[in-house]
């Protein structure tokens, strides 16, 4: 696969997506350039102390042994150890720089991702499942830390010590080096094989990891439903199904490398038989001395083992790249809806709404909403009525800018939406849903989000405004009781009123209001339409209406069918109209009617 770039002098190019992959997590690195500058410090010379030692074991054999010379050896292991703690103190500069740096790469890419998931539209996470995301979020971006800072110190290390031990053995016994340099294309073409089949087989797993974790996600999400309908044992066999697909691509990812590990080392423990059997002649010949072929087989050793560490590296490498790619989805995905280059900020809204025929559809082969013309006043509250599916959600999803529309335009106080920011225009907008859901920290927290620098007696006035103030006051801790997850430790009505508190704190000029009250006991439900009652005073209101009493109180109903407006007026005008409002109302409105 390729990625286009834009070229040096204009036009563009296309190069590699691995080795633009390769270009972007470097560029991670630029911003720690002082501690990696430590780190290639102590890497350089604990390498380079490193291949001291088997010129230290050729002195011993060829000047101590021979010699029977004691004070040498003493002067010898002291210099030895001096190295060694050199070698120790050098390791530990780049070990403590090198992490240092990945935790910070981590935190760095970890918000970067988060903070662009913040901005993409609300028609991404439709299409995509929370459990899968967090997992990007998290266990793709740590493979991506290791990768920068333990794959890259020990490849550099390795590499290091690869091309040392090579001159060094170059100077020793050319002819015997070249038994060595003859296996290398042997073996990188061996890597590079595998290494492909490495990397497509960690992005599987990778990809299974993250669907075992959307169906746990799920399932603690929706413990309640799954207790209720007794479907412990079915959740179990789904994740154990998840998990084990997992296991399969695992054991093919573990397949791939057993197979590349012994392939490796054979070619390198060959290459040290033939360096051993030539060498051995060699000093038989009086070309060589033992301490010379003895150093050189260390030499030998340590290339061998320094060139299967760069080529398994190299395999971690193909491996991380699954990851990668991954994370980058993410942050390569543009959201649907943006912000124009002239966008402006909109310091107040009177209210003034305008559908200018609006169309709408969520896949292309099917409008959820058609031609849609519609004024609303400033102040005015209109009750949105219809059928399941007539479109009542999508219209107020359009207005936020949740989505855009396909055709038309939506303008507030005249000026189209889109030429508003999203953060000025929804800044006027209070959204009430017909579920609400809380977070899981404290009530004065979840108020308070509608703003959050709001003092005290701000809160405590939106709490009363909302029939709240009394049943948070009851409570052990007051404002400060943990509401739990998703609200789990309150009343369906408390949270409502929570979330009316909230949108009353946030002050908008516009109110959308999926109105929800008819799972609620009287009591409850008379509460909640008084803090209703305060929260539409004065704001352009809509209301998807689930109750004749909020039907009633709308100074216009908007009926909704298959996505048109095929009826508008107050309520006695549209039953005289004997039309579908009238036929909804016999069906949803009039045991309301009944009761009042």
């Amino acid at each position: 696969m390729m990625y286009r770039i834009r070229a040096p002098g204009g036009g563009r190019r296309d190069i590699p997506v691995a080795k633009m992959q390769w270009r972007r997590l470097i560029a991670y690195l630029r911003a720690y350039k002082l501690r990696l500058l430590l780190a290639a410090i102590g890497l350089m010379l604990a390498s380079a102390l490193s291949l001291v030692f088997p010129a230290v074991i050729q002195r011993v054999i060829d000047s101590v042994f021979e010699d029977a010379d004691s004070a040498l050896l003493d002067t010898i292991t002291l210099a030895l150890l001096a190295v060694f703690v050199l070698r120790s103190l050098a390791s530990f500069v780049q070990n403590y720089n090198l992490n240092y740096v990945g935790e910070r790469i981590v935190v760095d890419m970890r918000c970067q991702l988060y903070a662009h998931l913040q901005t993409l539209s609300i028609r991404y996470y439709a299409d995509r499942r929370v459990g899968e995301l967090i997992s990007r979020i998290s266990s793709d971006v740590t493979v991506v830390r290791t990768v920068l800072t333990g794959n890259v110190s020990a490849f550099l290390q390795q590499s290091l010590t690869l091309i040392g031990s090579i001159a060094i053995m170059f100077y020793l016994n050319w002819r015997l080096t070249m038994f060595i340099i003859v296996l290398m294309p042997i073996i990188v073409g061996v890597a590079f094989v595998l290494g492909g089949a490495i990397r497509r087989t960690s992005t599987r797993v990778q990809d299974e990891i993250a669907g075992a974790t959307v169906v746990a996600e799920e399932v603690f999400q929706n413990i309640r439903e799954v207790k209720s309908f007794v479907r412990e044992t079915y959740e179990i066999g789904r994740y154990n199904q998840a998990i084990d697909i997992a296991f399969r691509a695992a054991v093919k990812l573990l397949t791939a490398r057993s197979v590349f590990g012994p392939i490796i080392a054979f070619f390198a423990f060959a290459g040290l038989a033939l360096i051993l059997w030539f060498g051995g002649r060699e000093v038989l010949d009086g070309r060589l001395s033992a301490g010379e072929l003895i150093s050189f087989l260390i030499y030998g050793m340590t290339v061998a083992a320094s060139f299967a560490g760069v080529i398994s590296v190299y395999s971690q490498f193909q491996e991380a790249l699954g990851a990668t790619k991954r994370v980058f989805e993410i942050l390569d995905t543009k959201p649907d809806v943006r912000d124009a280059p002239d966008a402006v900020q909109v310091a107040a809204v009177e209210g003034a709404i305008a559908l200018r025929d609006v169309s709408f559809a969520y896949d292309d082969d099917q409008a959820v909403l058609r031609d849609i013309d519609l004024n609303i006043a400033a102040g005015e509250i209109i009750a949105v009525v219809g059928p399941s599916g007539a479109g009542k959600t999508t219209l107020f999803n359009l207005i936020p800018r949740f989505y855009d529309p396909d055709a038309g335009a939506i303008l507030v106080d005249g000026r189209d939406v889109r030429g508003i920011t999203q953060s000025s225009l929804r800044q006027h907008i209070g959204i009430v849903p017909q579920e609400t859901l809380l977070f899981g920290g404290t009530i004065r927290e979840n108020i308070l989000y509608g703003k959050l620098d709001a003092d005290d007696d701000d809160l405590i006035s939106a709490a009363r405004s909302a029939n709240a103030h009394d049943f948070i006051t009851e409570l052990p801790k007051g404002y400060d009781s943990i509401v739990g997850e998703r609200g789990v430790k309150l009343s369906g009505g408390q949270r409502q009123r929570v979330a009316i508190a909230r949108a009353l704190l946030k002050n908008p000029s516009i109110l959308l209001l999926d109105e929800a009250t008819s799972s609620l006991d009287n009591e409850s439900e008379q509460l909640l339409q008084e803090a209703l009652g305060r929260l539409m005073r004065n704001r352009t209101t809509l209301i998807i209406a689930h109750r004749l009493s909020t039907v009633r109180i709308a100074h216009r109903i908007v009926v909704l069918d298959k996505g048109r407006i095929v009826e508008s007026g107050r309520h006695e005008a549209l039953m005289a109209q004997r039309g579908l409002y009238a036929k909804l109302y016999e069906m949803q409105f009039r045991a309301d009617d009944l009761m009042l």
